[in-house]
């Protein structure tokens, strides 16, 4: 396993696997590892950023090698997964490749909402727009977009400055095309589709997707959050993972959809 890996918590206790969003890391996570400290917390950085910033990416290899992760690293284990965007949609593929995978899973703000059209003008947009990512005013406008608290924004900053213009370029590619597997009818894991009330039209319509395409998710949505509700309400965030897994009624702040 190639992948820049962090373990964290009980190595005894049942897995928990955080899938950050693109363009972060597995920092992004660190309010939920101190929450989750009773689990077995297993924080990767995906391929083309952080501290795996030098592997190629795709969604379809990503979720092949992270689910050979979890056999290596949680063989017969309970495993939990959470994901974050980018992460979503990898925990929506290795779902969809291995319906019998884990027992829950967390997808917060996924796509899955193809728009083909679009990728022909990412990668001369990107190209054009690269030198932005250096200039920190900038970064701190995307930084604050994503509630990326000051205490991480050098981190953030730095890897947004390593990242290059192809890595970026295909990472959106990948996502603004990213398709819902017809075979994610047929997981039985049980699964929560978390959206902000402030996202864009096509979360919100990803997530009614999701939640018609098995009869095992259950959805909610925060009012007055955006992209990044791990980071924008933490608490709000590990409350409402802890009662989904425990079975119990979601915390106040949460509507179902």
């Amino acid at each position: 396993m190639s992948l820049f890996i962090e373990e964290f918590g009980d190595k005894q206790a049942p897995m928990m696997l955080f899938l950050h969003g693109g363009g972060l890391a597995g920092w992004m996570w660190e309010e939920q590892i101190d929450y989750f400290s009773h689990y077995h917390c297993v924080v990767v950085d995906l391929p083309g950023h952080g501290k795996s910033a030098h592997l190629p990416f795709s969604i379809k290899s990503c979720a092949k090698q992270l689910i050979e992760l979890i056999e290596t690293y949680a063989p017969g284990k309970e495993t939990v997964l959470v994901g974050l965007s980018l992460g979503a949609q990898i925990a929506l593929e290795m779902l969809s490749s291995r319906p019998d995978l884990v027992q829950a899973a967390m997808i917060n703000s996924a796509n899955v909402r193809p728009s083909p059209a679009l990728k022909r003008w990412i990668s001369p947009a990107i190209h054009m727009t690269y030198p932005l990512v250096k200039n920190k005013y900038f970064s701190r406008l995307q930084a604050k977009a994503l509630y990326i608290s000051e205490k991480h924004f050098e981190r953030y900053y730095e890897e947004s400055c390593q990242m290059k213009a192809g890595t970026l370029a295909n990472m959106i590619e990948e996502s603004v095309t990213y398709q819902l597997p017809s075979s994610f009818k047929d997981v039985e894991s049980n699964v929560l589709i978390a959206i902000g009330g402030k996202e864009k039209a096509v979360i919100a319509k990803s997530a009614q997707q999701i939640l018609k395409s098995n009869k095992h998710c259950i959805g909610i949505e925060v009012p007055g959050v955006g992209h990044g509700l791990s980071l924008a309400k933490p608490a709000l965030f590990n409350e409402m993972v802890d009662c989904f897994l425990a079975g119990s009624a979601l915390p106040k702040g949460c509507v179902p959809l």
